[in-house]
């Protein structure tokens, strides 16, 4: 199936703009980008701590800051805290033979590293859990039913072993893609012959992470989580572990990071921070822990370079997402593979601590323009090389309500903007600017430097995630649907696109997909799916994947409007009017009557799904019917390297 839908793809899928947070986790460390040049990043032990055990290990310390922690650095490079202020560090965790007579973390840099000879009797190995996951997809095309479920077993069918690995309280952390449209959750540890049943807690879409609960004591006996480390610099050594290829035992990879920027995630189609190490990934190293020389984890690795090369080269997100159990290369590069670092981590496991589910990553809703051009800054009276101009802002954004097309942002948070979107990172370092703003959690209120009209001004925006028309994922695993005289209605998906295939779906109403912005929370894209052939609808028959956008003259806000329009309807016939002026007339009293009959000769339970038994709630209001309409192609370019979302 993933071949048959890769033959015909040729969009590229939008994509959000949100990268990760900077969080802290048992070393509790200052992030390392608030310090000067100067500053020594490397930590100084302290011996004889304690280790402490999962039981008293809560998840909650994985998250959170120091309380002298402060905001990030201005571009001057000065740090945000205080003179007398100091990080707080825990012991590292040392792997292999310990030499002695060492004085200090710094007397010889070759006592961090991993001693290869232990390397298999290294006990960070054993918090590496296999993770065998029962999946039983939806069908989008017939979404009453399920499609048959396959099972990641390792063995060369559709699937591959998966791996999760052991933070404390009873916990796991893998990658969402792991166990996605999961019926049942297993997990195994290393040396042991036993299956544990787990837990899906909650499910991280954009940041492609997981968190597993195993309430088995014995399964915990004898362990211990891993900690984690901070961000890594250029060059540092990575191990990579895992079961690559669903082999029966764990395999070692060594590689250095190469690179740490803000990166598409395949899964979340989602721009996130990540790095980038040469040692390859494979199928059956999604969800395993990427470890420094301490031992210490830095990350979970989640992706190769085939998945971001076709992220950023046309494959739709779910084609991508299916592809993750099979293994590519480019004959150009070799040896790429991506990491999700614990700063990523870190913010998942901080919402779900907030909210008790993943809230996702905010964002500003706006597409930005850099101002690279010396014209177009004086045009706009933007006085230094900086900003980055608001081209559009979504409907659906609370910066609606306060920015403007025109306004240039220089700041955010007294951090200033530069013309080419990009933010100072660590020393020497700059990044994206998205970066920022998915630092922060859904509700936070965001200080914002702007220029309107040549006069500077601040102003507040409330984050939120990004809604989008046409969503890359469905919440809740299940595509609504409604079935009316054997036509078959439901939102457009992505999910639906990559399983129709694309050139069924016709390019008027992929360029919606991809380029129409939501002009409401809530509004979707209804289409006529297909058609179930009966008497009630001869004429209709060949009608598929045609976009409904009335009935009765109403304009149809989103599939349950839809159901509420049919049952309220008093009317002697039923009229649709679809894309293109096409016309599709029922006779209600009719279609009630065969209802039955029709839904029995197919075999489907119900003629509508069952989040469309609830009271329908407008999400416009009655007195508010200017934003509903046919939904406007936007004319941003999402491929366009000079518009980026934010």
């Amino acid at each position: 199936m993933a071949v048959a839908a890769a033959n015909c793809c040729f969009f590229a899928a939008a994509f959000t703009g949100r990268s990760a947070t900077h969080r802290l986790f048992y070393t509790l460390r200052t992030p390392n980008y608030l310090y000067s040049a100067s500053y020594n990043q490397n930590p100084v032990p302290v011996k004889g701590k304690p280790k402490k055990s999962p039981a008293n290990y809560p998840i909650e310390k994985l998250s959170r800051r120091s309380k002298d922690e402060k905001t990030f650095s201005n571009s001057d490079g000065s740090s945000g805290r205080t003179k007398n202020e100091r990080s707080q560090s825990t012991t590292p965790k040392r792997v292999g033979v310990e030499k002695k007579g060492s004085q200090g973390f710094l007397a010889d840099l070759d006592e961090q590293k991993v001693d290869t000879s232990d390397i298999q009797d290294a006990s960070f190995l054993n918090a590496v859990v296999k993770v065998y996951c029962t999946h039983t997809e939806p069908d989008y095309s017939l979404p009453w039913q399920k499609q048959k479920q396959y099972t990641s077993t390792g063995r060369h069918d559709r699937a591959t072993i998966y791996i999760a690995f052991m933070i404390g309280d009873g916990k796991l952390l893998t990658n969402a893609h792991c166990v996605e449209y999961n019926t049942q959750v297993k997990v195994k540890r290393r040396g042991d012959d036993t299956k544990y049943i787990a837990k899906v807690l909650t499910r991280g879409v954009e940041c492609d992470l997981a968190l597993l609960l195993v309430e088995s004591k014995e399964f915990w006996e004898g362990t211990e989580p891993l900690q984690f480390g901070r961000l890594p610099n250029l060059q540092d050594s990575v191990t990579v572990v895992g079961y690559p290829l669903g082999g029966e035992t764990i395999s070692v990879s060594k590689g250095v990071v190469s690179r740490i920027e803000v990166t598409s995630y395949a899964h979340g189609s989602s721009d996130l921070l990540g790095i980038q190490i040469d040692a390859a990934i494979n199928p059956g190293n999604s969800g395993g822990p990427a470890f420094n020389d301490l031992g210490e984890c830095i990350g979970v690795a989640f992706q190769d370079c085939f998945l971001l090369y076709n992220v950023k080269n046309s494959l739709p997100t779910e084609l991508v997402a299916s592809l993750m159990v099979q293994v590519y290369r480019s004959d150009e590069v070799e040896n790429i593979g991506y990491v999700i670092p614990t700063t990523v981590v870190s913010h998942f496991l901080e919402d779900y601590e907030r909210n008790g589910k993943y809230t996702g990553f905010p964002c500003l809703g706006v597409l930005l323009q850099k101002l690279e051009n010396p014209a177009l800054r004086a045009c706009l009276n933007v006085p230094s090389n900086e900003g980055v101009l608001v081209r559009k802002v979504e409907p659906t954004s609370h910066a609606s309500h306060v920015l403007k097309e025109g306004d240039v942002i220089v700041s955010f948070n007294n951090v200033r903007v530069g013309c080419e979107g990009t933010v100072p990172f660590r020393p020497s370092e700059r990044i994206a600017f998205r970066y920022l703003i998915s630092q922060k959690f859904t509700g936070d209120v965001a200080e914002l430097g702007i220029i309107r009209g040549g006069q500077s001004m601040q102003v507040q925006v409330t984050l939120d995630t990004r809604v989008h028309l046409v969503p890359y994922h469905i919440e809740g695993d299940h595509p609504s649907y409604l079935i009316i005289a054997g036509l078959v209605f439901t939102p457009l998906s992505e999910p639906l696109i990559a399983e129709e295939c694309e050139d069924s779906i016709g390019l008027k109403l992929l360029t919606k997909a991809r380029y129409s912005m939501p002009r409401f929370r809530g509004e979707q894209i209804v289409i006529l799916s297909q058609v179930l052939a009966n008497d009630e609808n001869i004429g209709y028959e060949d009608m598929s994947n045609e976009q409904v956008l009335k009935l009765n003259g109403t304009w149809i806000k989103n599939i349950h409007h839809l159901t509420h329009l049919v049952d309220s309807c008093k009317d002697k016939y039923l009229v649709f009017e679809f894309e293109d002026n096409f016309l599709v007339v029922l006779e209600r009293e009719s279609v009630l009557a065969a209802s039955k009959s029709i839904l029995k000769g197919y075999g489907i339970p119900s003629e509508r799904s069952d989040d469309l038994l609830a009271p329908y709630v407008d999400p416009v209001g009655q007195n508010d019917e200017r934003k509903v309409g046919d939904s406007a192609v936007s004319d941003s370019e999402i491929g366009n390297n000079e518009l980026h979302w934010a």
